[in-house]
């Protein structure tokens, strides 16, 4: 099992090929980054965690940019969007820019991806209809596999349509990156087991961790797929002991990430010692 850190990427954390070259070298095989092109200043939408919308949402750096200057520090490290807001953006420029990463970084690029919770902020940036946002992400992810993939790619579905076009160049990786589906509900947890490359949990949202990634892969074989070649990077927000990390890699978990915690977003003085501390962790994993 693998250790991959995560952080919110602001302006006031550490620059990203500063961050990407310690973990690294700390032994962590992935750095992911979050997606929020901005944050409406209405507050329709609850924040799902409850009370004030943390500080630091409201000033995220763009993922793509930010892991292109961790790729030029880093030569073997993985670069992930944890998690990338894919409907938020013009699909085939975003193809073009996630296509471009990839052959730059050398094929190092995952993309973790979800349906966002801000309902505003979705409607600002598309037209595709929130009700039927998790339709709209298959079809999103669909479109984007067949502009990596086909030699004359085509798309037609009920809500993304274009005709055959030129994409080049293709990513590095055969096909494209993979396409992590990071969704905790019953809905969510459907469409990932049905067509996402791998599944993103959260662990303090799961009543019980090795209950549910069981019926997760029991959903994937009932949909015909091999549970074994679908990825479950779990998002560590709760106390993590390395008995822990080893139940979680014996439930089949291939990675878990970690980060410094939603009270310690924009203290990158807490980043340092977190690092230290489960970079020792990793060689027993």
């Amino acid at each position: 099992m693998q250790l991959g850190f995560t952080s919110m990427n602001t302006v006031h954390d550490q620059r990203p090929a500063e961050l990407a070259r310690i973990v690294e070298d700390a032994g962590f095989d992935s750095l992911w980054y979050g997606e929020h092109s901005h944050i409406p200043m209405s507050r329709k939408t609850p924040y799902p965690p409850g009370g004030e919308l943390p500080e630091p949402y409201k000033e995220m750096m763009d993922p793509y940019i930010s892991l292109m200057e961790a790729a030029s520090a880093t030569t073997t490290l993985k670069l992930g969007t944890g998690i990338a807001l894919l409907m938020e953006r013009e699909l085939l420029s975003q193809a073009k820019t996630i296509a471009t990463l990839d052959r730059l970084s050398g094929g190092r690029v995952i993309i973790g991806t979800g349906v966002g919770w801000n309902e505003e902020e979705f409607t600002n940036a598309t037209s595709l209809p929130w009700k039927k946002r998790y339709s709209g992400l298959r079809e999103t992810v669909q479109a984007t596999r067949a502009l990596f993939r086909d030699p004359a790619p085509e798309y037609h579905g009920d809500m993304i349509d274009f005709d055959p076009v030129w994409f080049e160049p293709k990513p590095v990786q055969a096909g494209g990156p993979k396409f992590l589906f990071g969704a905790m509900g019953p809905l969510g947890i459907k469409h990932a087991a049905e067509w996402a490359d791998g599944w993103m949990p959260v662990d303090v949202v799961m009543p019980d961790v090795g209950e549910g990634i069981a019926q997760f892969r029991q959903a994937v074989r009932d949909n015909g797929r091999d549970p074994d070649q679908i990825d479950i990077t779990m998002v560590a927000m709760g106390e993590l002991s390395v008995d822990l990390l080893k139940r979680y890699r014996d439930m089949g978990i291939s990675r878990v990430n970690i980060g410094v915690g939603m009270e310690n977003w924009n203290k990158p003085e807490i980043v340092m010692p977190m690092i230290s501390k489960f970079s020792k962790i990793i060689p027993q994993l």
